[in-house]
């Protein structure tokens, strides 16, 4: 499926260099911004921009908003970026429930990879050599034995 409609869930630099290169893939791409943000480059790149009902940093982790603002839109898709949710296997989920695609990886692999234990399992399982290291929460006096 061609992405036609890109919504970037960032700011700043990288969400400009998304929106540059969702048009050299002929397709649209639709910011979002908080207040403070609202003359910020990424908001003057893209084709459309959204804005967001918080404030600051909040409004970019607020994947309800930014789910809503993606369907307003008219989006089909939507790009995290990196940071803010990025790595949340949450909104990965919620944006393949409103029907949108998500561009980064499945749910279950957020899931897997975001947990340091079961990821270092897996490559160990896979014969990926790791450093000596726990597969388990550690505690201070652990770590320091």
């Amino acid at each position: 499926m061609a992405i036609r409609n890109l919504l970037v869930a960032n700011r700043g630099e990288i969400a400009v260099r998304i929106l540059r290169a969702a048009g050299e893939m002929g397709a649209r791409g639709t910011a979002i911004y908080s207040e403070e943000d609202a003359e910020a480059l990424h908001v003057r790149r893209a084709d459309q921009a959204m804005r967001l009902p918080k404030r600051g940093a909040a409004g970019y982790l607020d994947a309800d908003a930014i789910v809503s603002c993606a369907k307003e839109a008219g989006c089909d898709s939507v790009h995290p970026g990196y940071g803010f949710l990025s790595e949340s296997a949450a909104f990965a989920r919620a944006c393949a429930q409103a029907g949108l695609i998500f561009v980064g990886p499945q749910p279950e692999v957020l899931e897997q990879w975001g947990d340091k234990a079961q990821a270092r399992a897996l490559a160990e399982e896979c014969g990926v050599p790791c450093l000596e290291g726990t597969n388990r929460a550690t505690s201070l006096e652990e770590a320091q034995a």
